[in-house]
């Protein structure tokens, strides 16, 4: 089955994530539909994570990284 084009860029979240911190409000955590829609969660990360700063780049580089290593 051939794959079909891609909804979503990582520049499309990057700019979200700048937007919401650059009117001063936390993001807890970003969430992509398959149809490429972005919901921001606002509010203070939880959990074991609580302390990290995660860029969209340092995500994406996780990810990659775990897709290699299987």
């Amino acid at each position: 089955m051939p794959r079909s084009p891609s909804t979503f860029r990582q520049t499309d979240l990057t700019r979200a994530i700048k937007a919401a911190r650059n009117a001063g409000v936390g993001v807890a955590r970003a969430e992509i539909a398959k149809d490429g829609k972005i919901s921001i969660i606002f509010g203070e990360a939880r959990g074991s994570n609580a302390d990290i700063k995660w860029t969209p780049d340092d995500v994406l580089e996780r990810w990659r990284k775990k897709k290699n290593a299987g």
